[in-house]
């Protein structure tokens, strides 16, 4: 469920009207929807709650734009980050640093060394060498690095190929079969407090089998490391349960997947950790776009917008599927393909699209755009960075300004030797 929904034939986003911030904002811009975004925060963390003991740790990749972030840390959410600059962003809206987990695959001991001095709650390793240098930097500051070790199950998620991290082939995590002995000998390291193992195998999984088949793994090889003697408090089981992007799609529900981790869990006696991101900021944003020009295909008609793969990068990075509404429609259809203005033929959002019938200057909206969105964003072909519009009931506010190319250019220099 989300809080986009048309009133007298207009789409609004809760009380808004769209054409109302598009004339004040302009477009391209996205726009969340606060009632969703809490609402999706709350039924997640409700029904885990039937698990003894969790952490939640929004995955702050998906979403980093701080007045989201503030409002989930309101919500008891924690940050699961992979920059320093996504730590930072965490700890600016509000969520304590002990909350947070810092994940990635490529930390830098500069990293390392400033989510040490911030406090930073937990670590996940993704290899024996980076365990080993955290412990050193630990230990030469006269601190204590508390952290999991993350495995790499080999378990299909079955989801795209470059969204999938859990599979041997995958850069993420130590093979399974050296894990207990990674797990061993990094528990003797002065510095490091090594505690449990994490593990993720993807993103958009519609599907909750290879989780399972993923969680059980870790379990007996949880259950292996004990029986060595070493403590296992903690285990991070990532995130990756997917959204409905095409309507009538279905998805695993929350209570779902909970009743599922309850099932596989049951006598783990350990901390469960939980790093959630598009499950809960997808159905929270759109992408507000205008038609610049409907000009004559071979096949079909092209629809140019001005939105762009700069702004939106899902559909040409995986070939992604985004629901595309007019704001205002008319009651027709037409056959159409929807593409946007950079000089790329990648820049295709839908090809032989069945969308309501639309015209130059109306407005559309790719909706479930809340994660991995303006996230992604750049500003290829010298575009502006697209800004982004919070919602709250009857008011709303621009919640990251659109940046200009000319402001973009004032940061560069050309150095005395071309002048």
């Amino acid at each position: 469920m989300d809080h986009f929904e048309y009133r007298g034939g207009v789409l609004h986003a809760e009380d808004v009207p769209l054409p109302a911030i598009a004339a004040e904002v302009g477009t391209p811009v996205y726009v969340y929807s606060r009632a969703t975004l809490t609402r999706h925060a709350r039924v997640f963390r409700d029904a885990l709650a039937v698990l003894p003991k969790v952490h939640l740790a929004f995955a702050v990749k998906s979403n980093p734009n701080l007045a989201v972030l503030k409002v989930l840390a309101a919500e008891g959410y924690g940050a699961d980050v992979v920059s320093a600059g996504e730590m930072d962003r965490a700890l600016a809206a509000g969520i304590p640093a002990a909350d947070v987990v810092f994940s990635g695959v490529g930390k830098t001991a500069a990293e390392m060394r400033r989510a040490l001095e911030a406090g930073c709650g937990q670590f996940n390793l993704e290899s024996e060498e980076e365990g080993q240098e955290l412990a050193e930097i630990a230990h030469a500051m006269g601190l204590t690095a508390t952290a999991t070790l993350r495995i790499n199950p080999d378990v299909d998620a079955g989801t795209h190929a470059k969204i999938s991290t859990g599979k041997a082939e995958n850069k993420f995590g130590v093979p399974f079969d050296r894990a207990a002995g990674i797990y061993g000998r990094l528990s003797a390291l002065p510095g490091l407090n090594l505690r449990g193992l994490a593990l993720h195998i993807g993103s958009q999984l519609a599907r909750l089998d290879p989780l399972e088949a993923a969680f059980i793994k870790a379990g007996s090889l949880m259950r292996a490391i004990r029986a060595e003697g070493f403590a296992v408090t903690h285990m991070d089981l990532g995130g990756g349960v997917g959204v409905p992007y095409r309507a009538g799609e279905v998805y695993p529900q929350p209570d779902e997947y909970a009743a599922m981790i309850a099932r596989v869990t049951d006598g783990w006696d350990a901390t469960l950790m939980f790093e959630p991101g598009r499950v809960i900021t997808g159905n929270t944003g759109v992408l507000l776009t205008e038609v610049v020009r409907v000009k004559a295909g071979a096949l079909h008609p092209w629809v140019v917008v001005d939105a762009a793969m700069n702004d939106l990068a899902r559909p040409a990075m995986y070939d992604a599927w985004h629901d595309f509404s007019a704001v205002k429609p008319g009651g027709t259809r037409m056959t159409a393909n929807i593409v946007g203005p950079i000089c790329e033929s990648s820049d295709t959002f839908a090809m032989a699209r069945d969308i309501d019938t639309v015209a130059r200057g109306d407005l559309a909206v790719f909706r479930t755009a809340g994660a991995y969105g303006a996230t992604m964003a750049n500003t290829y072909n010298s575009r502006p960075m697209v800004p982004e519009v919070m919602v709250d009931g009857g008011r709303w506010a621009v919640v990251a300004d659109r940046i200009e190319p000319a402001t973009i250019l004032s940061a560069e220099r050309v150095p005395e030797w071309l002048e």
